[in-house]
């Protein structure tokens, strides 16, 4: 068995009889059928036609419950997109795999997941993305020949745009799919039901509410690639899932969209399966994402790893039963990110229930909506004690080699996330105690009050809002949401000091919010209040403050400012040692390092200023700031020609870059060339003169008398 195979061998909760597979186990001449997995983002099950009958109208995806079998009580574990497709991929629960949270995890390399089995077992494989939450970086690429994430991913946090519609996932996916010539296991993940919800014409208009708009635009994208398998006989020698990674609240149960609460409206997803030989078929026990590895492999007669914790449907798939088991299930974003109570639980046949500090019980057959809880009405000390066992029973004891997440995400992903509204505090330190005060159905509607003020501050009611956020603030100290939006709101107004004082009163009352702790430090950085930054960050921040080299880049800015060239050094090597890629830290770097040799001129800061910059325009050969810098190395050895270059090239990347300008109007006053420098300075004085600081508009005046023009 694959080395990744056996990492994990552990006891799971119970042997279930091997079932004979379609396809001939373990013989390498026997035809096998391709494998097509089908991911939509945010997808609830009532939403298909197949599912509920209603609106909106999901024909081709219908089309493939009418010829396959659908499971009509399939359940996501984990309420987040990373996770969920984490549990399909590796088959196994975030108690093994450790992704329990949607932000800050990357899959740890030693997994086996089922790209790799099947790539193995002489499958091409290739998968096609929707979202930059399933970017490569996450660790889900492992075992596939091509994973396309190509939604701008390499573009600035500024302008990102972090996911791609249906219709250009399903090209892609064509294109690779044409040219294949022996078996392929093909992955097509659809982000476009996840919010905002805002789909394209005509299904903006043909629907009422754009979230069905967007279901049914990716059904009718997908009915492209279900004519080409048609089209090319591939449709019936395919097996085909298709599942959601989770569902949408739409307000139910109080949440807008998904991740904090765990009931059905979030867990309960379609799994639709069709493949060769079988008929059409509804399935109502309960089964989960776990199930879909074993399923594929007892289904092609590959062998199943031992690791897996799901059970193989190829017995449903053929009309018999399944057996019945409790489904493990957790949501936990609020835990890791707000600090909050955590909340798991787990459905066994008709049974759900939630632990947390205000318990919950229902009966899923007369109450799947979840609208009457049941736990009031006895003991919840069995149902908790089932839980453990549960838990227990999946987690790998130490000695099998359990492996934590990978925390260590760069700053660019991380301000990327934020940059799509993911408002996340990454390893928030965690209480061990929980009261109903920290549950999260205590304190998700304090959160959505702050939330909403955004919008209302949006739509111009700036003051209506500070009144809303100053309210929630008062009523709940601990929503640090709330001083975030707050603070966000004075700086649009200019209000430094008023911001400053939100963030650092939100600090005091939210002391492990790194959320509130890194918004605090930017905001002291951009508002030249250096000393302060060095106080904060020197007390001690939130544990993540440690692996965060934004924090560290950021103290090493105020040093710089502060004449202490020194710790200015030390805190720009911690930020390039916990991000290798940070490419702005290499560049600040480098001027510290310049800024020395200009001190002292010593020879060896110089060579360490230049192998800064050339080391984050390795990283990013277009960084305006790194060409200067180069330049400004180049004007020091003397050779005025190449620092010129340098710094036409960084005013080619960006026009607007007055410290390139100026620089490079020094140089070309070095060699006498006024009348070159009067025209970049005239130039730029008529475009950018109004956007300039007065400091900077001040030095444009300076250079123009050196080139001998009085300034107007």
């Amino acid at each position: 068995m694959n080395n990744k195979g056996s990492f994990i061998l552990f006891l799971i909760l119970s042997i279930f009889p091997a079932f004979s597979s379609a396809y001939p186990r373990n013989d390498p001449k026997a035809a096998r059928p391709n494998v097509l997995l089908i991911t939509i983002d945010t997808l609830r099950a009532d939403r298909l036609g197949c599912y509920s009958g209603r609106s909106p109208k999901t024909p081709h995806i219908d089309s493939l419950a009418e010829s396959g079998v659908l499971f009509s009580k399939a359940f996501a574990l984990t309420p987040t997109t990373l996770p969920s497709h984490t549990n399909i991929l590796l088959g196994t629960t975030p108690l093994v795999h450790g992704i329990h949270d949607a932000f800050d995890s990357v899959v740890d390399a030693r997994f086996l997941t089922l790209a790799e089995h099947l790539k193995t077992n002489g499958y091409a494989t290739g998968a096609f993305v929707g979202s930059f939450r399933l970017d490569a970086r996450f660790g889900l690429s492992q075992g596939f020949d091509v994973y396309d994430d190509d939604y701008q991913s390499r573009a600035s946090h500024k302008n990102f745009v972090g996911e791609r519609k249906a219709e250009a996932v399903i090209s892609q996916s064509l294109g690779w799919l044409k040219n294949q010539r022996g078996p392929w296991f093909l992955w097509v993940h659809c982000f476009d039901p996840h919010d905002p919800y805002d789909p394209p014409e005509p299904f903006r208009s043909q629907y009422q509410n754009p979230y069905d708009g967007e279901v049914a635009y990716v059904d009718s994208a997908l009915g492209r690639l279900f004519q080409y398998l048609e089209d090319s006989n591939l449709f019936r020698q395919s097996l085909i899932v298709l599942t959601g990674d989770h569902g949408e609240s739409l307000g139910q149960h109080g949440e807008s969209t998904h991740g904090f609460l765990a009931y059905n409206a979030t867990l309960w997803i379609p799994l639709i399966i069709k493949a060769p030989g079988l008929k059409k078929a509804v399935v109502g026990r309960n089964v989960s994402h776990l199930d879909i590895f074993p399923t594929v492999c007892d289904f092609l007669g590959l062998e199943r790893p031992d690791f897996l914790q799901g059970i193989s449907l190829l017995p449903a798939l053929k009309g018999k039963t399944l057996p019945s088991r409790a489904l493990y299930f957790e949501a936990l974003f609020p835990f890791y990110n707000r600090g909050w109570a955590p909340l798991t639980g787990y459905i066994s046949e008709n049974e759900k229930f939630m632990d947390s500090p205000i318990p919950e019980y229902f009966d899923l057959d007369k109450d799947f909506d979840e609208l009457h809880n049941l736990a009031g009405s006895g003991k919840m000390d069995g149902y908790r004690k089932n839980l453990v066992h549960l838990i227990e029973r999946l987690t790998p004891s130490p000695k099998d080699g359990t492996v934590e997440a990978n925390k260590k995400i760069d700053r660019e992903t991380l301000e990327k996330l934020a940059s799509l509204g993911y408002l996340a505090s990454p390893s928030a330190s965690l209480k061990k105690d929980f009261g109903p005060e920290d549950d999260v159905k205590t304190l998700l509607p304090y959160y959505n009050r702050a939330v909403e003020a955004v919008d209302i501050g949006k739509r111009g009611k700036i003051e209506e809002a500070i009144r809303m956020l100053k309210a929630v603030i008062q009523e709940n100290k601990r929503i640090d949401v709330a001083y975030k939006n707050l603070a966000d709101l004075y700086l649009d107004q200019k209000k430094i000091p008023e911001a400053l004082g939100v963030l650092k009163t939100g600090l005091e009352n939210v002391p492990a919010s790194y959320f509130l702790f890194s918004a605090y430090i930017n905001n002291l950085v951009a508002a030249g209040r250096f000393g302060e930054v060095v106080e904060a960050v020197n007390k001690s921040g939130p544990p993540p403050m440690e692996n965060d080299a934004e924090i560290w880049s950021s103290l090493g800015y105020a040093y710089l400012m502060m004449g202490n060239y020194d710790m200015s050094l030390k805190a720009y090597r911690r930020a390039v040692s916990i991000d290798e890629k940070y490419v702005s830290a290499w560049s600040n770097l480098g001027t510290v390092h310049l800024t020395v040799f200009q001190k002292i001129k010593n020879p060896k800061s110089l060579q360490d200023a230049l192998q800064s910059y050339r080391r984050a325009l390795d990283l990013n050969p277009k960084h305006a700031p790194s060409l200067n810098g180069l330049g400004n190395v180049c004007r020091q050895e003397g050779d005025i020609d190449r620092a010129i270059s340098y710094f036409e090239k960084a005013l080619q990347v960006d026009p607007g870059y007055s410290y390139a300008l100026f620089n490079l109007c020094q140089a070309l006053l070095d060699k006498g060339n006024k009348a070159s420098a009067l025209r970049r300075l005239s130039e730029f004085k008529q475009e950018y003169y109004g956007r300039l600081p007065d400091a900077e508009k001040k030095k444009l005046d300076e250079l123009l008398l050196k080139c001998g023009q009085e300034p107007r």
